[in-house]
């Protein structure tokens, strides 16, 4: 009986075949692979030489493993830069914790948020009893919330496509959709306004031109899988 617990704990978080590859479907549409499950060869470190060893592949995952502190971190980007584009990703978090997916990122800034949107990435024991677009994943950080039926337990993969076209962003957390919002609309000027974003010159300024994609070290343990690019004419 032992033996079979055992075996029934480890098998949600192997990876099973057909993860990060291409589907038949994907090929022929053109999209790109971002992580292989074998290197990092497409990603670089955040205004850095080489990626911090807090960075590493585990069963075919991507794992931060939560040393690196956050704001003195080691977040990672993507060497290419894309404008219109659809991305797809996968994470989860083995226990609570807190990280993003970022958009629009550039190596201008001290940091990669001060000019690249955050997608949350978080896990909570238990519904807050203030929902917010700081305690909510799947939330556009500071701006807009996700909903509720957006949210996975703990330790659960959760699957995020995020679509920018046009500086129209939309984002989906489990087939929900979270985020549907016009980069420099009225609407998006007015939350900006209310936010510690309107003091960081160059936020969200890369929608016309384009930027990288990145994956944030915030001091605690997260996995990605399935990290899939295509762009959008």
């Amino acid at each position: 009986m032992k033996t079979l617990i055992l075996i029934f704990c480890i098998i949600p978080f192997l990876v099973y075949s057909g993860d990060n590859e291409l589907t038949e479907d994907e090929k022929s549409a053109d999209w790109e692979l971002l992580f292989d499950g074998k290197s990092l060869d497409k990603w670089k470190a955040y205004k850095k030489d080489s990626i911090s060893s807090i960075w590493s592949i585990v069963d075919g995952q991507i794992k931060v493993d939560g040393k690196g502190g956050g704001e003195n971190g080691a977040d990672i980007i993507t060497k290419k830069a894309y404008k219109n584009f659809e991305f797809k990703v996968e994470w989860r978090m083995p226990e609570t914790g807190n990280s993003g997916i970022f958009i629009l990122a550039d190596e201008k800034a001290e940091m990669i948020y001060h000019h690249a949107p955050e997608i949350q990435v978080l896990a909570t024991k238990n519904v807050p009893s203030k929902p917010s677009y700081h305690n909510m994943a799947g939330s556009l950080y500071g701006l807009v919330q996700a909903p509720l039926n957006s949210q996975k337990k703990v330790g659960k993969w959760n699957q995020v496509k995020i679509t920018l076209k046009d500086s129209h962003l939309k984002i989906w957390q489990n087939s929900v959709l979270a985020v549907d919002i016009i980069i420099d609309s009225l609407e998006w000027k007015k939350l900006i306004a209310k936010s510690k974003f309107k003091k960081w010159t160059g936020f969200a300024k890369n929608a016309k031109e384009g930027g990288a994609l990145g994956l944030q070290d915030h001091g605690c343990v997260v996995y990605f899988k399935n990290l899939k690019v295509k762009k959008l004419d």
